[in-house]
């Protein structure tokens, strides 16, 4: 029995729109929100809008329909060439008919897109302060607690339980498919340097929030310590100078140098990499959520942003994953780009290698 009087009976909907217009980790958060809605309404065709660069977070998701994307770079284009670009994305979208609209951020496009593409049923969250023109726009408004803060997979999924679909636990976990192309490049990387499957642990330090991040000298000791335990460890880093000019930095401080990847890994490669590794080393960045969604271990390194809210993601079932943060810092999580916005963040900085350690080799066990 439903209790909801608004459900939406799925019964009737044909296509479904889900829009999520944020970074690579946040994509890749809400694509439960497909698999969930395919499992329970399987006649629906589902498509998705996303931006062109977080497109290999959904890509191949077997509950994905087509993908249509918003191109970051059409605002500095202006004039008529995105003109051009919005009008052909409307054409595509307005010729889908969508019936129902899930929207998972609290951007603009989101509530016009609700207006013009005409869906009987739209649901979006109930934005704080929320102006009469963002309520109209939708005939279901999501809630967010009154304490506390929940997960973002969960409150993604808050937009099925607002239309009356409740997801069961073993049904919330994060879906990416790597695809054949980049398994293949992997396992080329792979055997080119010997590495086995489960036996390697792969270390991916860098974010590109730089408040994010914790210092190599760190990384250095842990990196140091795996190496003494008879790990090989494998490095990446995403193709930004200030990326890969930290691993360099990494790499310059050991003895003996890891196998490195540094902007050389498309996303989908990343993937199918940490699918292979036994134990994934970050910070918290989309290759955490990506070690997650690949149900590789992973120990991940938290600053100022929640871990409740962010950390990587498992089922009730699972918790495979360990978190290491600050006990000594009570501000945290500040939510804040760095103390003081001035983006180094002390709660980081200072994080001692033997806690991080300790979450590593609890994991691993005896070498």
């Amino acid at each position: 029995m439903n209790l909801l009087p608004d459900a939406v009976p799925l019964g009737e909907v044909r296509r479904a729109l889900v829009i999520k217009l944020r970074h690579h980790g946040d994509v890749l958060l809400a694509s439960p929100v497909i698999s969930v809605l395919k499992r329970h309404a399987p006649g629906v065709a589902i498509d998705a809008l996303v931006y062109a660069d977080t497109a290999q977070m959904l890509s191949l998701h077997p509950g994905l329909d087509q993908l249509h994307l918003v191109g970051r770079d059409w605002k500095a284009a202006g004039g008529f060439t995105r003109l051009a670009a919005e009008w052909a994305l409307y054409r595509r979208l307005a010729a889908r008919r969508y019936d129902l609209l899930i929207h998972l951020s609290e951007s603009w496009r989101g509530a016009w897109l609700a207006r013009l593409l005409g869906a009987r049923w739209t649901v979006a969250p109930e934005r704080k302060g929320a102006s009469r023109r963002w309520r109209a726009s939708f005939t279901h408004l999501v809630r967010s607690p009154l304490i506390g803060g929940r997960h973002v997979v969960e409150s993604n999924l808050d937009a099925l339980r607002r239309i009356g679909l409740q997801p069961a636990p073993q049904e919330r976990e994060l879906v990416l498919e790597p695809g054949d192309e980049a398994r293949l490049a992997v396992q080329a990387l792979i055997d080119a340097n010997g590495l086995q499957d489960r036996r390697f642990v792969h270390i991916h330090p860098t974010s590109r929030w730089r408040f994010k991040g914790w210092n190599s000298a760190g990384w250095a000791e842990i990196v140091r310590r795996l190496q003494s335990d008879g790990w090989p460890v494998v490095m990446t880093a995403a193709p930004e100078s200030a990326e890969t000019s930290m691993t360099a930095a990494l790499q310059r401080q050991l003895e003996r140098p890891v196998i490195d990847f540094s902007g050389r890994l498309s996303l989908k490669e990343l993937a199918a990499l940490t699918a292979r590794a036994r134990l994934f080393v970050g910070v918290d960045s989309a290759p955490m959520h990506i070690a997650a969604a690949m149900r590789t271990p992973a120990v991940a390194l938290f600053g100022p942003s929640g871990f409740d809210l962010w950390g990587p993601w498992g089922t009730p079932r699972e918790g495979r994953h360990r978190v290491v943060a600050s006990t000594r810092h009570g501000c945290r999580p500040c939510g804040l780009d760095g103390c003081g916005g001035g983006k180094v963040s002390d709660c980081l900085e200072t994080l001692e290698p033997d806690r991080v350690w300790e979450a590593v080799r609890a994991e691993l066990g005896a070498p």
